[in-house]
Formats: structure tokens, C-alpha cells, sequence
């Protein structure tokens, strides 16, 4: 038995964590993969693998989702096109969930979630590859009105989104929880699609 123990202990140390499945929730997400202090989680039936990249793609998209759900609170006031209006309400009704998600899956691994009012975890800032804007940024967001405000959001919102979708990618590569991945490709497709939208409505 001791022999049979260490066979399978041995071996499995480094990813003992993240084999863990916790199956406390509708998550269905497993235990921290980087910390050895962290106690195993019970359940399992439903969970999945995660790893270190899984927890970096939730830590740095939910302070990019904060971000776009208050761009786009922005233009329900300031907004002068229509279609501007109604694709910031499905930016918002999109991302807001996925905060959620995001957020259960990080408390579920036993990993920090991200306060309001945090830039992310890694420096995001704007001109990065993340897309973040910069608080000078968002000033001038909220100051402009009509027109002018259309246009910003809209170059703003496009680099957003490519933030995103250099994310996404990045955890549908290197990711290993699943529901994580799905997430991933999904904001690729919606995202993408989004931005070739707002090129269309820059050009009009």
C-alpha cells in the first residue's frame, strides 16, 4: 500500500491542487493549482483541471469587463447615435454576467478577485496589449457628449476589445479549465465581431 501510495502521490505533487475538484457550485471549478497551503476541496464530479493561467485570465478580465460596463453605462446619457446606445447595452448585458462568473470562479481556486477600482493584475494601462484606458482616458470619455462622445467610444471601445481578444486567445491556448476556455472563445467571436460593428459606425 505504501509502495502503490507513493507511486501515485509522487508524481502528481505538482498539480495536486488543480486536480482537485471543488463541486461546491454551479461553477463546477476545482482548487487553487499554485497554492500548497490550500486545502483540498471536497466534490468533484463536475470540476476540471485549472492552472495558472486559467486565475491570470480571470484576474485581468474582470477589471477589463468593469471597465467596458462602465464605458458603456456612459452611453446611455452622452450617446447621440442609436446604434451606439444599443451596442453599449449589449456590451453591458453581455460582460456584466461574465464579472460574475469570472469573480465565483476565483473564489472557488481560493485566488484573490480583483476590488473595484483595481487596473488588473499585470500593469494593464492604456497603448498596452490589454486595451485597458487610462484614467486620463475615462475623463475625457466622461466629459464628451453627442457626436464627439460617439467617436471616442467607439475608438476606444474598438482597443477595448482588441485587449480582450489578445486575452481570450491567450487562455485558449494556454488555458486548462474548461468552462474558462468556452468563455474564452466565446468573447473571441462576440468581441470580434463587435469591433468590425464599430469600424462600420466609425466610418458613417
Amino acid at each position: 500500500m505504501k509502495r502503490a501510495f507513493a507511486l501515485v502521490t509522487v508524481p502528481a505533487m505538482a498539480i495536486a491542487l488543480a486536480a482537485c475538484g471543488d463541486g461546491k457550485d454551479s461553477h463546477g471549478t476545482t482548487g487553487h493549482s499554485t497554492s500548497a497551503s490550500s486545502p483540498p476541496a471536497s466534490g468533484g464530479a463536475q470540476a476540471g483541471r485549472h492552472n495558472g493561467q486559467d486565475v491570470m485570465f480571470a484576474q485581468m478580465m474582470i477589471p477589463h469587463h468593469r471597465q467596458a460596463v462602465e464605458m458603456a453605462d456612459l452611453a446611455a446619457t452622452r450617446a447621440s447615435s442609436a446604434e451606439v446606445k444599443s451596442l453599449a447595452a449589449e456590451i453591458r448585458k453581455a460582460q456584466a454576467p461574465e464579472i460574475e462568473q469570472l469573480s465565483g470562479w476565483l473564489k472557488d481556486w481560493g485566488a484573490p478577485v480583483p476590488s473595484p477600482g483595481m487596473t488588473g493584475m499585470g500593469g494593464m494601462h492604456h497603448g498596452g496589449t490589454d486595451g485597458m484606458m487610462s484614467e486620463q482616458d475615462m475623463k475625457e470619455l466622461k466629459a464628451a457628449k453627442g457626436e464627439a462622445f460617439d467617436k471616442a467610444f467607439l475608438e476606444m471601445m474598438i482597443e477595448h476589445h482588441e485587449g480582450a481578444v489578445a486575452m481570450a486567445r491567450t487562455e485558449e491556448s494556454a488555458g486548462m479549465f474548461p468552462p474558462a476556455k468556452r468563455m474564452a472563445g466565446s468573447i473571441v467571436s462576440s468581441q470580434t465581431a463587435e469591433i468590425a460593428r464599430m469600424r462600420t459606425l466609425l466610418k458613417q
